[in-house]
């Protein structure tokens, strides 16, 4: 033990050592410093960059799906994706006709695997409160447990209570932007506005949910009414609709997803030879496609981030080369002195290690400024966490070690005389 404690101690002095001999060495020359810094610099940067935005992307969609629940199913008219994964044919879609109230009310009623399940239709009416006026969203009425599917989040009032979802009585509750839009500051509770030709009272605000890429509609430019209520402001039967149900846990999604599709041909009357006239769509396919975004990113990164970082260590290697030819003579006067050949390659390791490292802390306070610069966008959060701080650090470090190796091993095997003669 005591031994290997004094090998730990004379390594730690070595390290030690060989950072302060570094710093010096690059102190010395700065603008050849520079110049090696910065290909490392922009290399870190860049692949820092792709890596907190995907991260950001990530989280993007991570609050779409939270808002409406990953495995959420939505049966719908027109479906996310091509049915054979090719050619997408809207003119046989757009035959299909649209999910009915009796639809909703029949899997309602006959479905096992569901935990909750809601019809939704969709129409678009100019909303005013006084002089002010919203025209750039939609009316959304679902019926009651669109709230379990949905986990709708108030920012302010409450939602539809039970006798309100069940009943024509005319409440809504805004989204974030319809209430700026409105009230300008005011506070919207218990305020009359005009939802087209109709009055209504507001009962609550909708929590802002920012803008996702899996969002299934933007409830912050949304006025969500009880269904029963819609059905007196626009034709419920000649809107934009969909069925949405969530399933329950004890089942297989297999298993789910056969039983849905059964009740739909089901209440269709669908012979076993008809296609289906109806999409089921769920958010795997949103899944997939934010994948192949993050593949996308991922590899452009690498990239355009690789050939900076090998610009940048070739930078390393020169100026390593340059620097082991420079000190020649203090290497052979070392060597003289007894210093062991492991003592001089991590000398000349260490300063190419440091000097890769200068450059991707630099990179990482790029990447910092750009964040701070992109704070406060809801849409796309980004944020440079500690994980990207120590890969960042850790590919700069590699890149200094791999760099300067060469230079440093070619130093370590340098005669002492001919060092201490060298010009």
């Amino acid at each position: 033990m005591p031994g290997i404690y004094r090998r730990v101690v004379v390594l730690l002095k070595l390290v030690f050592e060989s950072v302060l001999f570094a710093y010096g060495s690059l102190k010395g020359d700065r603008f050849r410093t520079f110049l090696s810094l910065f290909g490392v610099s922009i290399g870190i940067f860049s692949i820092v960059t792709v890596f907190t935005a995907i991260d950001a992307l990530q989280k993007n969609v991570s609050t779409g799906l939270s808002g409406f629940g990953g495995s959420t199913l939505y049966i719908q008219q027109f479906p996310w994706e091509p049915a054979d994964g090719i050619e997408y044919k809207w003119w046989e879609y757009i035959r299909r006709p649209s999910p009915k109230i009796e639809e909703f009310n029949f899997l309602k009623s006959r479905s096992k695997t569901s935990e909750a399940i809601a019809f939704v239709a969709f129409s678009e009416k100019t909303i005013r409160y006084k002089r002010n006026s919203f025209s750039g969203g939609f009316i959304a009425a679902p019926t009651s447990e669109w709230s379990k599917i949905s986990n709708v989040e108030m920012e302010r009032g409450r939602y539809f209570s039970t006798f309100e979802a069940h009943s024509s009585i005319p409440v809504v509750v805004l989204g974030s932007s319809v209430a700026e839009a409105l009230f300008a500051g005011e506070d919207p509770e218990n305020k009359i506005i005009k939802v087209g030709n109709s009055t209504a009272r507001v009962v609550g605000v909708l929590k802002k949910a920012g803008e996702s890429i899996v969002s299934i509609f933007d409830t912050d430019n949304s006025v969500t009414v009880p269904y029963n209520y819609g059905a007196t402001l626009f034709n419920v039967r000649n809107s934009g609709t969909l069925i949405c149900i969530k399933p329950l846990e004890q089942f297989s999604r297999d298993e789910f997803l056969q039983e849905i599709k059964m009740l739909m041909r089901s209440v269709r009357r669908l012979k076993p030879s008809h296609a289906d006239n109806f999409a089921l769509n769920e958010m795997t396919f949103l899944l997939k496609q934010t994948k192949t975004i993050f593949r996308g990113i991922n590899l452009a990164g690498w990239i355009i981030g690789g050939f900076s970082i090998l610009i940048g260590g070739f930078g390393i290697a020169n100026i390593m080369f340059v620097s082991v030819k420079e000190r020649t003579p203090i290497i052979g006067i070392q060597k003289a002195l007894g210093a062991k050949r492991y003592m001089i390659l991590t000398q000349f390791l260490t300063e190419a290690a440091l000097l890769a490292l200068a450059g991707g802390v630099i990179g990482l306070l790029m990447v910092l400024g750009i964040v701070l610069l992109t704070k406060g966008n809801d849409s796309f959060p980004m944020e440079l966490s500690f994980y990207n701080i120590v890969r960042g650090l850790l590919i700069s470090s590699v890149i200094g070690i791999v760099s300067g190796f060469v230079p440093a091993y070619k130093a370590s095997k340098l005669n002492p005389v001919d060092a201490i003669n060298a010009k």
